[in-house]
């Protein structure tokens, strides 16, 4: 990006935008990374207006400790090796010798344990980004530059002692070196002639780059949801219904390891909480022989579903996602042929539809690469190993209760419903099921974990996480509530239930213990029709008798005169910082 191209999307700011500070922590004059990091945020929020805080020149970590109790939405660490001890720069008159070398790295070692205390003192529930040292070390060493010295690997170890400390902190992200070396060449980042001349060591291109990964880092895609993936030719070479099951091939020996890895790396995701399904045209008792090999690297317990047949894959697709019950823009397909993916791809907008490189070992590369950036996330949470299980019981569940009458199923169910009033504010996992939920969400807003620290500093706040189970299995930590209490009214800002967890009569058990813990007399939504909140607005609309347009009341009485019957079992706990009064 270009600074003409910066300035032209930062003066695209809504003027009713919710504002968002970053503040940049960096010991140079940030001058055009200032500016491309507003530009890069500014692109990643377009509903919001970005307003980027720089910190005193020459005191990184004066300005990392002088955010202890401050609230940004978000911190930018752009750090570099002057900033640990001045020598380390150009700028510096201070002596190179080998004395003076070897009081460096004691200096830059102190200097990085004293940032990592301030990082680590960074108000929980702000997100901070962290970039390493990106510019070469001056030529202070006694060693010629194709050999590290001592000092150089002892400053190193420090700097990844420093780095451990950030990636342990909750909320807090690194840049890959790798990646950004890949789109900033090592030998094109440096401007000694600006640095002498203005403080800016960057070169532009280099300060884009720097500027694009903080903003990568503190605003994230959401993560792809599941994979579709074909068999023949992309999860083993070869087509299995003429050589055999026995005969397909994925590893070194048979020359076709791409398939391996690709397996490997499917396997890596389902362990991960990614759901994987298989759309193929192939016989469905030959596929499953060649699928039930000891030696393939992808378990066949970790796919599901199978849709194993000669009919068309865009209704193989189609019934994935409704067993499933995401959306085609949370899922990737893979196959070997165009076709196949052009067919899908018009049958399911949204959908990214990937071609499976079987021939071509660099693009197969580049593709697991892909995937990694759509499936990865920041941390793995104890729910996302629940996640194909449970949609196998929610399949389980809705065939006993298509063979029965409802009432009689839920009665029977045996289900127990955990709410938890003294969930943290910093929580990862409600967080980002209040973000990747679509179709029972509130209101469709999605919060920066600075916005999430905000809306819950309210005294008299309330968040809640709901973990469900009955006798098929667990479901996990399935729906957030968070709002807070005025008088005899609740205010609910932002209300998610994932769809695995549809069906259960949740989400009228969820009201019923609000209007009982809070002694509210009604309930304000701060509701937002979507174009995926449909099953919420029926929720509504079963309530009501009507489909809300905007934020709407629903009192106990219009409550309870609907209410249906309630089987679960209830384990309440009780919040730490807010005790609600207990109703007359």
């Amino acid at each position: 990006m270009k600074i003409s191209e910066a300035l032209k999307v930062l003066q695209s700011v809504p003027r009713e935008g919710e504002p968002f500070e970053a503040a940049l922590v960096c010991g140079f004059t940030p001058l055009h990374l200032e500016t491309l990091l507003g530009a890069r945020l500014q692109q990643r929020l377009s509903g919001r207006r970005i307003a980027v805080a720089k910190g005193l020149f020459g005191d990184t970590a004066g300005t990392l400790e002088s955010l202890r109790g401050a609230r940004p939405h978000a911190v930018a660490l752009a750090l570099e090796w002057q900033d640990l001890d001045p020598r380390l720069g150009f700028r510096a008159a201070g002596a190179w010798n080998p004395a003076a070398v070897a009081d460096i790295v004691t200096s830059a070692a102190r200097m990085l344990d004293r940032m990592g205390a301030a990082v680590e003192q960074i108000e929980p529930g702000v997100p901070v980004a962290c970039c390493l040292p990106t510019l070469p070390l001056p030529p202070l060493f006694h060693t010629p530059g194709w050999q590290s010295s001592e000092a150089c690997v002892l400053l190193e170890g420090s700097l990844n002692d420093f780095a451990l400390r950030v990636v342990r902190r909750p909320g807090a992200a690194l840049a890959d070196t790798a990646r950004l070396a890949q789109n900033s060449p090592p030998a094109a980042r440096f401007d000694l002639k600006s640095d002498l001349a203005s403080g800016l060591p960057y070169t532009l291109a280099h300060a884009d780059a720097v500027a694009e990964a903080l903003a990568l880092l503190l605003v994230p895609p959401a993560p792809k949801k599941g994979l579709v993936t074909d068999l023949d030719d992309t999860l083993w070479h070869g087509l299995v219904g003429e050589i055999g099951p026995e005969n397909v091939s994925w590893d070194l020996d048979s020359h076709h390891p791409v398939h391996g890895l690709y397996q490997k790396l499917l396997a890596s995701f389902a362990e991960e909480g990614v759901l994987i399904g298989v759309a193929s045209k192939n016989d469905a008792q030959v596929a499953a022989r060649a699928l039930a090999r000891p030696d393939i690297l992808l378990p066949p317990g970790k796919i599901y579903p199978l849709e194993v047949h000669w009919n068309p894959k865009s209704g193989s697709v189609g019934r994935i996602l409704k067993a499933w019950n995401i959306g085609a823009d949370s899922v990737v397909f893979v196959d070997d042929s165009p076709m196949e993916l052009a067919e899908v791809a018009a049958a399911h907008p949204g959908i990214e539809c990937v071609l499976f490189p079987k021939s071509d070992p660099a693009a197969c590369l580049a593709l697991l690469r892909r995937l990694r950036d759509w499936f990865g996330k920041p941390r793995i949470a104890g729910e996302d190993a629940l996640r194909l299980e449970s949609i196998r019981q929610g399949e389980a569940f809705r065939e006993v209760e298509s063979g029965g009458g409802a009432e009689a199923f839920l009665s029977q169910a045996d289900a127990t419903l955990t709410i938890d009033f003294a969930v943290s504010s910093s929580d990862a996992r409600t967080l980002e099921l209040v973000n990747k939920t679509n179709q029972f969400n509130l209101n469709g807003v999605r919060f920066t974990e600075g916005d999430w620290l905000r809306l819950l500093a309210n005294p008299n706040a309330i968040l809640a996480a709901v973990s469900y189970q009955d006798k098929f299995g667990p479901l996990g930590k399935i729906a957030v509530l968070a709002g807070h209490v005025d008088g005899d009214e609740m205010r609910v800002n932002s209300w998610v239930m994932s769809c695995r967890a549809f069906s259960r009569r949740i989400e009228h058990r969820c009201l019923q213990s609000l209007f009982d813990r809070c002694a509210a007399r009604e309930i304000i939504f701060d509701f937002r029709p979507t174009a995926k909140n449909g099953p919420l607005q029926d929720f509504f609309e079963s309530l009501t008798g009507g489909r809300p347009q905007g934020p709407f009341r629903l009192t106990r009485e219009q409550f309870e005169e609907k209410r249906p019957l309630l089987y679960h079992r209830i384990v309440e706990t009780e919040s730490t910082s807010w005790m609600p009064s207990q109703p007359a």
